[in-house]
């Protein structure tokens, strides 16, 4: 790679004093890499009204700026084509700041929740992770890691981690967003330049944390959030005072439908049903809920024990608790990780039956008696609290409004994009990665809007044509054949129809999944895919970066035919994924013929006259259906 001098402004400046006046943004450091054929701005503090005079190695050209009266001085650096390494000098009349070993080519901006901040090697490690991590050598590739920081208004500068960009080592990578490093590889042994990734990730984060409150004022659903940001005026407490209101607000609502009875007497009716604990009630009978549930048993107390003080142990309650020993309060507790410990007053405790009731809140995530101990001491002895209990549905909240979020959650609208991405600005990129939907499964019509906005937001930033490139939602959960409810189908729909925006492309990562684990350890394919569209559409490759799609879906007398764009072939001889419905929407498995390479046919002996069909429409669907390039179809629906 070509290399040029650094230029030396005059021999004088070598003397000068080390202790430089001169600051720079916490993204211009030591080993960066600017956008190639760009203009780098650079924000920075000297002394009050003092002239900065700043060179970079790859132009002779010299600039002076004038530092205003608080010290803050603007320089507009066009930038070469990729090379390098280069030297950045900013000189003043306290001395001089260098920014050594800085190349010049493209740099993508990866962002979303988990699946993208997951390491190579860190807090979990991608499949095949000891030889990842050995192997990786690549001084033109350079990693920046943004500090995981919330804000409640735009900030200026991010924060960074390491102290800021990194040559890509076994040291640097392991901790660093696996997709961002595997994408960033693929394209600089492809294409010889140096690569810069930039990973600004933040787990279980949901899509309106990284968009800002502007743009979401087009979104419905977050008046209540912007309503309080605009009254707060930046005043943190008085957005926490705003907040507490809110609650206060939303509680009276959750609780206004308190069901009244004897706590103190175990209940019966068709209301009340039994399920097992310890362990979390989405696997014992309440799948996916988020609500208010009374659970109840009785336990023998022997009667030479009784009128003697008892105390209840739980190894967790999640997310808050009640707590009642015959009808009387004995405990309140919060947190879906902390330990509840009870003393129950000597004068309650019976000889013989006894009645245990818990009001258990939860507000996301699982609920109930997390798995671990659950007994009651007296004198000595332990009593089980394992085994049946009653249980009666409260309050189900994805029957309300959302709980309001706490301004001071990473999950609050807008506090990520203040933070983590609006900081950067006057940096250009050359394209985005994002890897985001699992904190908005539940809210597949607000995503769709949420999601273009969030694009359009970021592109008034970084330019209308910036290239955004997606990851589907892999798939996840216990496999059914037959789940036209899935909450990730709808989910992995939304996403989608980001597509309708120019210069998007999506990678499907939906045989990728895992259906015990949210965080499937095959990121290397994940990365590929999105390095594909990378190289097709923004280097002129001519690899394959899409599956073919459907592209009409006509009827037949009984059955159904699709025809594709291109061909299409099935993982197996059995071809799987296809339900259809008629105008009643009942949903039921398909019978699949190909016709050829691009036609199938649908049938089912129950649909008569079939109307609608979706493929790998499922929380984890088990569709096989790729194109000839070994991509997966991406999931789709003519009634969606």
């Amino acid at each position: 790679m070509l290399k040029r001098n650094t230029l030396i402004l005059s021999a004088a400046v070598a003397a000068i004093s080390a202790d430089a006046a001169v600051t720079l943004p916490n993204y211009i450091t030591d080993n960066m890499i600017v956008q190639q054929n760009s203009v780098l701005t650079v924000n920075g503090h000297a002394a009050a009204g003092s002239t900065v005079r700043v060179s970079a190695g790859w132009t002779d050209t010299i600039q002076s700026v004038k530092a205003g009266k608080d010290g803050k001085f603007t320089v507009s650096l066009p930038t070469p084509p990729a090379g390098g390494p280069y030297t950045i000098t900013f000189l003043d009349k306290d001395g001089r700041v260098n920014v050594e070993n800085v190349v010049s080519g493209d740099i993508w901006f990866c962002s979303g929740q988990s699946n993208m901040e997951f390491p190579v090697q860190g807090w979990t490690t991608v499949m095949g992770y000891d030889r990842e991590v050995a192997t990786a050598h690549h001084p033109d590739i350079r990693l920046l890691q943004v500090r995981k920081k919330t804000a409640i208004e735009p900030q200026d500068d991010i924060e960074v981690n390491g102290g800021g960009w990194q040559i890509c080592s076994s040291a640097s990578m392991a901790d660093f967003s696996a997709i961002a490093y595997f994408f960033a590889r693929e394209l600089h042994e492809e294409l010889g330049i140096p690569i810069g990734v930039i990973d600004s990730t933040w787990g279980g984060t949901p899509a309106e944390a990284w968009t800002s409150a502007y743009a979401l004022g087009a979104v419905p659903g977050f008046e209540g959030e912007l309503a309080d940001l605009k009254a707060a005026a930046g005043d943190m407490s008085r957005l926490n005072a705003l907040y507490d209101k809110r609650v206060e607000d939303w509680m009276k609502k959750a609780n206004a439908s308190d069901l009244g009875f004897d706590k103190g007497k175990l209940q019966a009716g068709p209301e009340w049903k039994a399920m097992q604990a310890p362990g979390y009630w989405e696997q014992a009978g309440l799948p996916g809920f988020d609500g208010i549930v009374w659970m109840q048993r009785e336990i023998e107390v022997p009667a030479d024990l009784a009128g003697k003080p008892l105390t209840l142990r739980f190894r967790a309650i999640d997310d808050e608790d009640e707590t009642y020993f015959n009808g009387q309060l004995v405990g309140k507790g919060s947190g879906f990780d902390t330990p509840r410990s009870y003393e129950v007053p000597s004068g309650i405790v019976k000889g013989g039956k006894n009645v245990i009731a818990v009001r258990v809140s939860d507000f996301g995530g699982e609920g109930g008696f997390a798995p671990g101990y659950m007994e009651a001491l007296v004198d000595g002895r332990t009593i089980p609290l394992d085994g049946e209990w009653n249980y009666c549905v409260q309050n189900d909240f994805a029957k309300m409004d959302p709980k309001p979020v706490s301004p001071q959650s990473s999950s609050y609208p807008s506090v990520l994009y203040n933070a983590m991405m609006h900081p950067l600005k006057d940096m250009p990129v050359k394209g985005v990665l994002w890897y985001q939907g699992c904190a908005n499964v539940g809210r597949d019509e607000q995503y769709a809007p949420l999601f273009k906005a969030l694009i359009n937001d970021w592109r008034s930033q970084w330019g209308e044509q910036l290239p955004f490139y997606f990851v589907q939602l892999a798939g996840f959960l216990q496999p059914q054949a037959v789940q036209p409810g899935s909450e990730w189908a709808a989910l992995r729909n939304s996403q989608a129809k980001a597509l309708e925006l120019d210069n998007t492309a999506m990678a499907v990562a939906i045989d990728l999944g895992n259906p015990a684990d949210i965080h499937p350890k095959n990121k290397q394919d994940v990365a590929h895919r999105l390095a594909l569209i990378a190289l097709n559409r923004d280097y002129g490759k001519g690899c394959e970066y899409a599956a073919p799609n459907c592209v009409s879906v006509t009827r037949d007398g009984k059955s159904l035919t699709l025809k594709f764009d291109r061909p299409v072939k099935p993982s197996s001889n059995a071809l799987t994924g296809f339900i259809i419905a008629g105008k009643d929407g009942v949903f039921t498995t398909a019978t699949p013929v190909m016709k050829d390479e691009t036609t199938i046919t649908l049938s089912s002996p129950f649909v008569a006259k079939p109307e609608y069909v979706r493929y790998n429409w499922a929380d984890y669907p088990c569709g096989n259906l790729y194109g000839t390039t070994g991509l997966p179809v991406a999931p789709f629906a003519n009634d969606r």
